[in-house]
This record gives structure tokens, C-alpha cells and sequence, in this order.
């Protein structure tokens, strides 16, 4: 197993993000394994063969960033361990598929840390020792690519608390996890895109990637069964909208003008609300001698429809 370092120093944020395209890393192997509400295979697919744009950085990506020292620093005193940087690229021969940029190895331990920040939207996966799974899944991923014993988790939750974790090496969790990168990474070097879920991650993926319509017919044969599927879920999605509003429908009737009902462990709320909207129509029609055209936004999307055609 040889284990092979890339120097970050003086390296662009352009560089670094090549570097990150030409295999897999620990921020993508939840995603790959299915364990990232943000990201799924397909989406990743995309990424890495070019057809989606790196993702735009956001604040929570920002926060994420700015305070990792504070992290690690908060783990140093917690733990009593010391950690350093690793201004590195790690890649492992056994896994060429597979990089790994870590934010901290342990000092005198074969061991890492790394640092997360998260929501207070996030606090219950925390409770009661537990962690999310996508830490799990990369974690594993960087002791797979290092080589380490064990994998630290220092996680913040904004205002509320900070947690610790420790994590031992698996073998066998290690080896499932590259045989799923190296399937994954297959589909990649063969432009073979991994078969599609019902992810929003792919969704929005397919949405970019074909966001306009050129014209013409595609063959769909061997596709009945999900065309049919379509109409059947669609069905069953009215089906049981209707039966939602009965149920709703039947609590709204007992509380009439109350706001609140209350009924065992259940709590049951009905409350006045108010929206103020603009009626642009009303007023172009009540301003014609205004040009409003430039405060009209244009949108183009692309509408998706099944109709069963008669045989």
C-alpha cells in the first residue's frame, strides 16, 4: 500500500478542484452509497464528467471552512489530543480511484480528525450518541485512503453543543465502500452514468444538464413499465390527497373557529395567517403609461407529462 501526497501549498482554488474531480473523495462517498440527502450517484456522475459545474460556494460551505481551526481546537481541549494540518492531497495505490483531503491528523496516534459544523436543524441526529451516517461513509473513506486505525468526529452544532466521536477501523466496512467507489468510478472512466433514483440531487441534475428541449422523438421501448408506473403513482397520489383532506377535513368540522385542538398526545392547529401579494396585471392595466417590461423576470423550464394514448 503506498500511500502518495499532493502539496496544497500555493495551489489555486481552480487546481484544487480539478485535482478533486479526477476521483473520488471523502465528501462524495455518502453520496455514492446513498447516504447523502444532497447529493446521490447520478448527480456525482455528472460532476465528475464535466456536465455539471462545480458546486457554488454557500454560507453554511463558508461557516464550514472558517471554522474548522475552531473545531479542532475544541477537540484539542476535549480530548487532550493534538492534532496538525495535512496540507496535502492523499492518494493510496490500492484505491487509484480515491483521494482524500483530510482536515487533521492526530499527533502520535495513526489516526485523523474531522471537523463539522452543522445546523441547529440537525441537533436530534446527535442525541443519544449517535451521528449522521455521511460522516460515517466519509470517514471510513479517508481511513481507507490513509491507512489509519481509527477516524475522530468533532462536530459543532451552531449555538447548541459539540460533540465528539471515535470511530474504529473496519476492514470489512472499508472493503464495501471502495468495491462501491470502484463500481462508481467505472461509470465515470466509461461515461456510463449510474442508474438514476428519485433523488431531488438527480432531479435537479437532469434538469441542468437537459434544460432545454431541441425537438425530435426518442425511442422509449423498454421504458412501458415506468411510463405506466407514472399514471399508477399519480393515481395513487390523488387517491390519497383526497383522503388526506377527509381526515383534515373531519378535524377542521370539530374545531370550527378555534385555533388549537387538543386530543391525547395529539395537537392539532388551525391559525389565521395573512399574505400580502402584488397584483402586477391590476396595476399595468391601471398604468398603461408605464413600461414595466424590465421588471418582468423570463424563465425557461421544460414541463413533464404521461398520457396514456389510445390503441
Amino acid at each position: 500500500m503506498g500511500i502518495h501526497k499532493i502539496s496544497t501549498v500555493g495551489m489555486s482554488h481552480e487546481e484544487w478542484l480539478e485535482h478533486r474531480r479526477r476521483s473520488v473523495g471523502g465528501s462524495d462517498a455518502a453520496a455514492i452509497v446513498g447516504l447523502n440527502g444532497w447529493a446521490s450517484p447520478y448527480s456525482v456522475w455528472a460532476e465528475k464528467t464535466g456536465r455539471l459545474p462545480p458546486k457554488e460556494d454557500n454560507e453554511a460551505m463558508r461557516q464550514g471552512r472558517d471554522l474548522e481551526g475552531y473545531v479542532a481546537s475544541r477537540w484539542e481541549e476535549a480530548t487532550g489530543k493534538h492534532v496538525r494540518r495535512c496540507n496535502a492531497i492523499l492518494t493510496n495505490s490500492a484505491y487509484p480511484f480515491a483521494h482524500a483531503n483530510i482536515d487533521r491528523d492526530v499527533v502520535g496516534e495513526n489516526a485523523g480528525l474531522e471537523c463539522k459544523t452543522t445546523s441547529i436543524l440537525r441537533l436530534r441526529e446527535f442525541r443519544g450518541g449517535e451521528y449522521p451516517a455521511a460522516y460515517y461513509a466519509q470517514c471510513v473513506h479517508y481511513m481507507a485512503v490513509t491507512g489509519a486505525e481509527r477516524w475522530y468526529l468533532g462536530v459543532l452544532v451552531l449555538n447548541q453543543g459539540f460533540y465528539c466521536f471515535e470511530i474504529e477501523r473496519d476492514q470489512a466496512e472499508i472493503d464495501a465502500l471502495m468495491a462501491a467507489e470502484e463500481a462508481f468510478w467505472r461509470c465515470v472512466q466509461e461515461d456510463t452514468p449510474p442508474p438514476v433514483d428519485g433523488s431531488g440531487a438527480t432531479s435537479a441534475a437532469l434538469e441542468t444538464i437537459y434544460a432545454e428541449g431541441r425537438g425530435g422523438t426518442a425511442d422509449l421501448f423498454g421504458l412501458e413499465g415506468e411510463l405506466k408506473a407514472i399514471l399508477e403513482v399519480k393515481e395513487e397520489m390523488k387517491c390519497l390527497k383526497e383522503r388526506l383532506a377527509l381526515h383534515e377535513n373531519a378535524v377542521k368540522e370539530r374545531m370550527k373557529d378555534a385555533e388549537e385542538g387538543r386530543c391525547g398526545g395529539f395537537r392539532a392547529a388551525w391559525t389565521n395567517q395573512t399574505r400580502r401579494t402584488f397584483d402586477a396585471r391590476r396595476y399595468a392595466q391601471e398604468h398603461p403609461e408605464l413600461d414595466l417590461a424590465g421588471y418582468y423576470n423570463t424563465s425557461t423550464f421544460r414541463t413533464f407529462t404521461v398520457k396514456e394514448q389510445e390503441q
